[in-house]
Order: structure tokens, then C-alpha cells, then sequence
């Protein structure tokens, strides 16, 4: 049985990743007005990986036999200056959710709780490639500057991103 202080802790993750999944919405409709349809279509991407993260948490608690508990989820914001104004927030987001990760995984160490110390080492994992993008994307727009021309091309290899649910329906 997974203790108070973990279900606790991994129910604000699954909020956690749910505002994840809006604010990338928002920042998608955001990208889709600025006539960046590959960039819209990766950051759809990304909110569809923080669905299901969000869900395979929140089955993670219901495995472990504890029942997670819900609040509402913020309102992210409407409006972004530009591109680089959203990857500056992706990455300024994705380390936020890497302190909440890294403060679960060392609250299971504390509770001695093996299972979901094991459980949230994919997404230590998971956070070290979220970052390392964000910053891909961040220096490569730094590079491009303000020729649209080489932004286009960019928007296009990012839209080549497609969702595969990192967690596959159990038989």
C-alpha cells in the first residue's frame, strides 16, 4: 500500500502534469495564430505525452491501492510573445516539473517505498530528455535569429514529431 505522504505527493504530480497538458495546448493555439503549424503540432505532441503521464500516475496510485485526490487545474496562460518566448517558458516549465519529480523520488527513498522509487526514475529520466530538448530547440532558434525563412524549415522538422504513448495499454 502506497503511504499518505506519497499518494499525496504523486496526486499534485498528476495535477502537476495535467496543467502541463493545458499550458502546451495554449501554447499550440498560440503557435498555430503565429503561422507555425509543425510547431503547434509538437507542442499538441507534448500535451498529449503529459495526458498520458498524468494518467499513468494516477494508475500508479490506484495499483498501490491508495486513492488519489484531485484539485482544480490552473488556468495556463492565453497569450505568448513569440516562439522563443514559448520554448524560454517550455524550458523554464520542464524544470519546475523535474524539482517536483526529483522531490518525489527522494520522498519515497525517505519512506523507504522501493516501488515508487523505481516508479520515478522514468521520470527522472524522462525529465533529463525534456530538458535537453527544450534546450535544443531554445539554441536553435537563438541560431536562426530573425530569418523566417530558416524558421520555416525548423517549424517543418518539428512538425515530423508524432505521439507514441510511452506507457501501452497492459494485457
Amino acid at each position: 500500500m502506497l503511504g499518505e505522504k506519497l499518494t499525496k505527493a504523486l496526486s499534485e504530480q498528476v495535477n502537476a502534469e495535467y496543467y502541463s497538458a493545458y499550458l502546451y495546448l495554449a501554447m499550440s493555439a498560440a503557435a498555430d495564430k503565429f503561422g507555425l503549424k509543425g510547431v503547434s503540432s509538437w507542442l499538441f505532441v507534448q500535451a498529449q505525452e503529459e495526458m498520458a503521464h498524468g494518467t499513468h500516475i494516477y494508475q500508479y496510485i490506484l495499483e498501490r491501492g491508495a486513492t488519489p485526490s484531485f484539485a482544480a487545474i490552473e488556468q495556463p496562460p492565453a497569450s505568448f510573445a513569440d516562439v522563443n518566448v514559448i520554448f524560454e517558458m517550455v524550458l523554464s516549465h520542464e524544470q519546475k516539473v523535474t524539482q517536483s519529480i526529483n522531490a518525489i523520488a527522494t520522498l519515497a527513498m525517505q519512506e523507504s517505498d522501493h516501488a515508487c522509487y523505481q516508479f520515478m526514475m522514468w521520470y527522472v529520466d524522462e525529465q533529463v530528455e525534456e530538458e535537453a530538448s527544450a534546450m535544443d530547440i531554445l539554441d536553435r532558434l537563438r541560431l536562426i535569429g530573425n530569418d523566417k525563412g530558416h524558421l520555416l524549415t525548423f517549424d517543418n522538422e518539428l512538425g515530423a514529431r508524432v505521439f507514441v504513448n510511452p506507457f501501452p495499454a497492459k494485457k
